[in-house]
């Protein structure tokens, strides 16, 4: 039996499959390996992975105006006023500009320049997460950050329920805000702290109601949050303290025994600040939560309030939450808001002191950024832009006038 065929000279003939040349067998691992190629893109183009994109999200000048939903007013003449009416009535509205900060009650005063507040969006929700390749091309963008979708998007919260935690952050910052531009001014704006509600086993809710107001703590006047924090610190575990509050407009005192929480002092209330201003602050900014915006809307307040430019032309962003007498804190999405801010022709950038660890190494070029931990720190940083102008990064780096995350 024959297990090859032969030429004539009896010799076995070469196979055809065992003749290919190396070219060929380079043409099929290439096409074999496009093939893979494609099979691998199509995935990660399709198969959702389990993070979400921070981006840098739009940019607000707290000196400016913003886009609102308007109702539609009625017109002059019957036929015009009942259209209108109806309109109205069917709930139809219009896009209207209106200033982002209004004051009534107070002499204004014009200002120049911007004074830009920063937001991070986030691409992708857990009903529709990214792909593969978004991730892959978001991780060699320096303006995005990949995070697990769980971080942003807890499984045991409802985005309703997150999307009411962030209003309420940014209507408090807002409130603190007021607050703390209008304390820099000189107006006393502090009541005190209102009681929001009881921890489980509070020392005192058999003493509190909420919406009681703590107007002093041991013998001490309470102006913010983090004041009450100190005083009851201060009187320490298991030791009766006194305490004054205003229910109904009317004050009383009363004694409560802080317990151990943590290794911590407290007496087991949610809080925030009291505050009764003298004319009104209107911010208007739809669509937008959490409490990172405070410094910015601060001095927005501050520049119209007062005939000092304080803006003086210069295009500066920043970011901060900020409370009643004006500590700015640490906010999340720094290098987002950072190429933000750079996007949208920041010159110079205001950054919380505590986010400098993030800052540094991560500054986009042609973005001076100072280090802030007050108002004070804001307005100083502010008054030396407009003094130097172009100059002041450079007049900075020599006389070291203003703390930079660097240094």
């Amino acid at each position: 039996m024959t297990l090859f065929h032969t030429d004539d000279n009896g010799e076995p003939l070469k196979s055809a499959t065992h003749g290919r040349s190396r070219a060929e067998r380079r043409r099929s691992l290439g096409i074999g390996l496009l093939a893979g190629s494609v099979l691998v893109a199509l995935t990660l183009a399709v198969v959702p992975s389990p993070y979400v994109v921070e981006q840098p999200g739009p940019v607000f000048d707290t000196l400016g105006t913003v886009t609102v939903d308007t109702p539609v007013a009625s017109t002059t003449g019957s036929q015009a006023s009942a259209d209108g009416t109806a309109a109205a009535a069917a709930g139809e509205t219009e896009k209207t500009k209106i200033p982002l900060i209004t004051i009534t009650g107070a002499p204004t005063f014009p200002t120049t320049g911007e004074l830009d507040l920063l937001t991070v969006s986030v691409l992708g929700n857990p009903d529709n997460l990214p792909s593969w390749m978004e991730i892959i091309g978001a991780w060699f963008d320096p303006s995005k950050a990949v995070v697990p979708a769980s971080a942003i998007f807890p499984p045991n919260e409802s985005q309703k329920q997150r999307d009411a935690a962030n209003t309420t952050l940014m209507i408090d910052s807002q409130q603190d805000a007021i607050a703390a531009a209008l304390s820099n001014l000189g107006y006393d704006v502090v009541v005190g702290i209102e009681v929001a509600g009881f921890a489980e086993s509070s020392p005192a809710h058999d003493v509190l109601q909420e919406g009681d107001v703590i107007t002093s703590f041991g013998g001490t006047a309470i102006k913010s949050v983090q004041g009450l924090r100190d005083a009851v610190a201060a009187s320490g575990v298991g030791v009766p303290a006194a305490f004054t509050y205003v229910r109904g407009g009317v004050s009383s005192e009363a004694t409560v025994t802080p317990v151990d929480v943590g290794g911590h002092a407290v007496i087991g209330i949610g809080a925030k600040a009291k505050y009764d201003f003298p004319f009104d602050v209107t911010i208007r900014l739809d669509d937008v939560g959490g409490p990172s915006a405070g410094m910015m809307f601060a001095l927005g307040i501050i520049d119209k309030l007062t005939p000092n430019d304080i803006a003086g032309g210069a295009h500066i962003a920043g970011t901060g939450t900020i409370d009643s007498e004006g500590i700015v804190g640490p906010i999340g999405g720094i290098r987002q808001k950072l190429y933000g801010a750079k996007a949208a022709g920041a010159t110079s950038f205001l950054a919380p002191a505590s986010n400098c660890d993030e800052v540094v190494d991560h500054i986009p070029a042609g973005l001076n950024v100072y280090a802030v931990g007050t108002l004070e720190d804001s307005l100083a940083a502010l008054a030396f832009i407009e003094k130097y102008g172009d100059k002041a990064a450079e007049m900075n780096a020599t006389t070291g006038t203003l703390a930079t995350c660097q240094n």
